[in-house]
This record gives structure tokens, C-alpha cells and sequence, in this order.
């Protein structure tokens, strides 16, 4: 853990969108202030690894013991006001974890509410698609999230995290979101639960992604634009839960941030690898040979790798957005191009320019445009233990295409990326090899975006 003196630092713009670059620190740039946005004084030494206001922590300290961290990856890089906020948070998080009263509500609310399990369906005419000449390839299975209540995988963490609230007795929640999915399952969780709800959303998003929006509002969500996208969004939803700490809640999608909210959303997304195990025991008898997710954040990611994590026989394999390509600056590829940094208070690979700063990252899925990924990808890239591979916006749309006209099933852009990888991985595959693709989302919101490609 890494905590800042309160009184030489503050919660404010800087705090949030400033990163360290680690481990090579620019001479030049060393000393000098990272200032995103021009009210802030420049008057505060650069967060980098030669602060004086950083303790450093030693390598049996990094890689021992500490919750929240991932090798050197994750921690709490926040000022000292808000480490007693998130050790309670922390504590009630360990605590629902062992409550059989609170496992059997969740439990019954993902089943009868969300509409879990989710199926693990054989995806027949794609497997005949990537057959070659022979008749030989693998056996395509598609994870469907997709099929939960509000459209995506979101649901599963939104609905636990907002019953996590109300036992602490915050009476609002507040989030951010990109492509909208995480808004509206925050939007159900909190009408269910009598929560109010104020959502954070980019004005780009907001123009993309019209009919979640709309669904927001009709679930009782407050719903505040933000000029830029989900970056953005979420800095201001951090903001605003920081003015509130006291009656305010905020309810994270994605699998970033300071511990324990990475930890929360993967153990609360962990569901979709469990049923995944145990169905794939029940259709073939025996696990997936490969799974295969989108990785924005790496919530869907980790919601379908956790499980199969300690079985090295299981191939793991992440696909980012490429956008317009790799050299052409316009991509989400956190884990191809990105550097070690810090973020929205915690340690992972960054997309970040030659000063530190975090430059606007771009993809046809909104909801893979966030300029890190969570602690624990990055742990899993580290260590290789995960493999990570691009998609380009084209890439993405022709499998969203095929999908939807060899399966009649429509994903969202974001899970298209998973699908597209599929070119370059089936023909290196042996016959027979089980694939289980997670589709964390449906393709409604995005059919007029592919038309209008």
C-alpha cells in the first residue's frame, strides 16, 4: 500500500489523471510536475518512482502478502483521506464473502433476477466455418452473457457491489460508464435495491450508445455527460464520490483501480468461469483447451480466466482493440503499446505519451476505450501465464457480421474482437480443440454503428 500525506496532496483533477511511467524515469522530466489540466498549481513534486512522498516498498514487500497486489502490479496509490474509506470498504468486502446470508441473496438474485447460468452454447455453423479443406478444426463454444438481464456480463458485479452498499448504508450510488451496459445494470441494481443512482458518461459515448442511455433514465438513473469518454467519466464519477464519502458509493465495472475494487469486481465476475467449468465437464467431460475473452479493463477477462488460472493445460488469451491499427495512434492496445503506471490509484500497464500523460485511446467497442487494464491482466501478461492479441475496428465489425448471419446471434462490438481473433487462432489449432469465446455482451446498441461502417 502506498498512501499520500493529506495535506501534501489532494483528491483533485491532478491526483486523478496524472501516471508514473515505471521503471524508466525521463532525467528531464524527473522532477518536474504533471499537470493535466491548467487550474491545478504547479507547486506539487511529479508522482514518480523518485518521489520522496512515495514509499518504497522492497521486493519481499511487493511480492508477499500484501492484499491487493499482484506482483508489483495494483495496490492503493490514494491520499490518506480516503485509506480509511476503502480499508472499511475492504472489510465488509472479506466479510460477504464467508456471509452464507449474503452468498444465498446473491445467489438467488443472480439466478432469478440476472437469469443466470448463462448458456455454454456450441456455436456449430462458426465451427464449420474455420473447418479446413479436410473437415478438420476446433469446436467453437460461445459463453453467453449476452443472454443476462440488461444485455452483458455487467449485471453479475453490479448486483452484488450495490447490496455491498447497502449494508454499509450509503443511500447513492454513483458510476461511470462507456458503452452503457455497466450503466444500465448499476441503473437495475440500484431501482431494485432503492439506491439512488447517478451515472457518469462521456458526451461521445452518449451519442453512440442513445438507447442505453435512454434505459438509464427509465430505470430512475441520473445520468450526467462529461466532455471526453469513459476515462473522463470516471474521473468525474471518482470525483463526485469523494465529495460524498460519507453517503456516497461508487460502484466500479471494471476490474481497475485501488484494492480492494479490482479484486471486488473479478470475484464478483469469477461466476462466469465457475459455470463454464463445470458446463464444459457436463458437454464433453473435461475443461476448455482454450478460453478466449475481450479485454478492455479485463472485467469479462478475468470474470472467465480466474477459474482456470491454476490449470497451465488451459491456454488464456485476451484480444485488445487495434482501432485504426497499431502505428496509427488511434487503438485501446493497453498491453501492446502501453508502459507500467499509475492510474486511478493503482499500479498496471498504461497507454501513456513520452511525459506520462494518458492520451485519449480509441476503439469502434466504446467499451474497450480505457487507457489501462486492471492489475491483474497485467499481472497475467508479466508473468505469461495469458496470452494478448489485437483487433482491428474492421476486424471487429466482420466478425460481429458473422456472427450475427452464421449463429443469428448479434454480440457487441466489444466481444466481436474476442470473435475476429479467431481468424489467425483456428487455423494454428489441432482438430477437436475446445474454444470457449465469452460473449460479455449483446450487439443492439452497436447495430447502427456496423451498418453505417
Amino acid at each position: 500500500m502506498m498512501a499520500f500525506s493529506s495535506k501534501a496532496l489532494c483528491f483533485n483533477k491532478q491526483m486523478i489523471s496524472s501516471s508514473i511511467r515505471h521503471p524508466s524515469v525521463d532525467k528531464k522530466t524527473a522532477t518536474a510536475p504533471v499537470v493535466s489540466l491548467p487550474e491545478i498549481p504547479r507547486t506539487q513534486p511529479a508522482l514518480t518512482m523518485n518521489n520522496p512522498l512515495v514509499k518504497t516498498l522492497d521486493k519481499q514487500e511487493i511480492l508477499e502478502n500484501i492484499p491487493g497486489k499482484f506482483g508489483k502490479f495494483g495496490g492503493k496509490y490514494v491520499p490518506e483521506t480516503l485509506i480509511s474509506c476503502l480499508t472499511k470498504l475492504e472489510a465488509e468486502f472479506n466479510l460477504v464473502l464467508h456471509d452464507s446470508e449474503f452468498q444465498e441473496e446473491l445467489a438467488t438474485a443472480l439466478k432469478d433476477y440476472v437469469g443466470r447460468e448463462t448458456p455454454l452454447y456450441f456455436a456449430h455453423r462458426l465451427t464449420n466455418h474455420y473447418k479446413n479443406s479436410q473437415g478438420e478444426g476446433p469446436e467453437i463454444y460461445l459463453k453467453r452473457e449476452d443472454l443476462n438481464y440488461g444485455g452483458a456480463h455487467k449485471i453479475n458485479n453490479a448486483i452484488a457491489q450495490a447490496m455491498i452498499a447497502k449494508r454499509l448504508g450509503r443511500k447513492t450510488i454513483v458510476a461511470a460508464t462507456g458503452a452503457g451496459q455497466h450503466g444500465v445494470a448499476t441503473a437495475a441494481a440500484c431501482a431494485k435495491l432503492s439506491l439512488d443512482c447517478t451515472i457518469f458518461i462521456g458526451a461521445t459515448d452518449m451519442e453512440k450508445q442513445a438507447s442505453n442511455i435512454l434505459l438509464m433514465k427509465l430505470l430512475g438513473a441520473k445520468v450526467e455527460p462529461v466532455d471526453g469518454t469513459f476515462k473522463d467519466a470516471s474521473s468525474e464519477a471518482i470525483r463526485a464520490w469523494v465529495g460524498e464519502l460519507e453517503t456516497s458509493y461508487y460502484l466500479t465495472g471494471t476490474a481497475v483501480g485501488p484494492h480492494p475494487c479490482p479484486s471486488m469486481v473479478r470475484e464478483f465476475q469469477s461466476v462466469i468461469g465457475k459455470e463454464t467449468r463445470r458446463q464444459a465437464m457436463e458437454k464433453w467431460g473435461g475443461k476448455p483447451d482454450l478460453l478466449v475473452a475481450c479485454i478492455g479493463s479485463g472485467s469479462n477477462a478475468l470474470g472467465l480466466f480466474h477459474e482456470f488460472i491454476e490449470d497451465e493445460d488451459v491456454r488464456l488469451i485476451g484480444v485488445e482493440a487495434a482501432g485504426f491499427g497499431l502505428d496509427s495512434g488511434k487503438h485501446a492496445a493497453t498491453l501492446a503499446r502501453g508502459h507500467v503506471g499509475v492510474y486511478h490509484g493503482a499500479m498496471s500497464y498504461l497507454l501513456q505519451d513520452n511525459e506520462g500523460q494518458i492520451p485519449s485511446p480509441h476503439s469502434i467497442g466504446v467499451g474497450l476505450e480505457y487507457p489501462g487494464v486492471g492489475p491483474e491482466v497485467s499481472f497475467l501478461k508479466e508473468t505469461g501465464r495469458a496470452e494478448f492479441h489485437t483487433a482491428t475496428n474492421k476486424e471487429a465489425v466482420d466478425a460481429y457480421r458473422r456472427l450475427c448471419r452464421l449463429e443469428g446471434i448479434i454480440p457487441a462490438l466489444e466481444a466481436s474482437h474476442a470473435l475476429a481473433f479467431l481468424d489467425k487462432l483456428c487455423p494454428t489449432l489441432p482438430h477437436g480443440t475446445k474454444v470457449v469465446v465469452n460473449i460479455s455482451g449483446r450487439g443492439d446498441k452497436d447495430a447502427a454503428i456496423v451498418s453505417q461502417y
